[in-house]
C-alpha cells in the first residue's frame, strides 16, 4: 500500500494553483518544514522530504494531475497549471476545508491513491467529500 503526505501534495498542488513563475518543489518541501516547525509538529528529514517534494512532481505530471502550462497562459516550460483531476485532488485534500479528513482517509484506505483509475473511481463518489 502506498502512502503519501497528504499537506506536502497539497502544498505543492496550491503552489502550481497559484500559477508560480517557476514550479521547485525543493524550496516548497522546506517552506512546508518551516511552518509544521513553526505549529510544533515534527516532519522528515529535510534532504528526505526535499526529495520526495520532487517525487511528487514527477508522479502528479505523469498521472495527470498538473500539467505544463500553455505559452499562452504565461507558461515558460518550468510552470504548472491543475488539471481537473489534480482540482479533484485538491478540493478533497485541502485542509482549508473543514472535514478533509474524511478524504484523507478514505484515499489512504487505497492500494496507490493516486493511480489514475483508482483516483477517478474513489472522487467520483459523492460521499467522500
Amino acid at each position: 500500500m502506498t502512502t503519501y503526505n497528504w499537506d506536502l501534495i497539497e502544498r505543492l498542488l496550491h503552489e502550481v494553483q497559484n500559477a508560480a513563475p517557476s514550479f521547485t518543489p525543493r524550496p516548497y518541501a522546506e517552506q512546508y518544514a518551516a511552518e509544521k516547525a513553526t505549529e510544533g509538529e515534527e516532519t522528515e528529514n529535510l534532504d528526505h522530504l526535499k526529495a520526495v517534494a520532487g517525487e511528487y512532481e514527477k508522479l502528479l505530471l505523469a498521472r495527470g494531475y498538473i500539467e505544463p502550462r500553455p505559452e499562452e497562459q504565461g507558461g515558460t516550460g518550468s510552470n504548472y497549471r491543475l488539471t481537473m483531476r489534480g482540482s479533484r485532488l485538491l478540493s478533497l485534500i485541502d485542509s482549508s476545508i473543514p472535514g478533509n479528513d474524511h478524504p484523507r482517509q478514505v484515499l489512504d484506505e487505497q492500494d496507490d491513491a493516486l493511480d489514475e483509475v483508482t483516483f477517478d473511481e474513489v472522487a467520483s463518489h459523492a460521499q467522500i467529500a
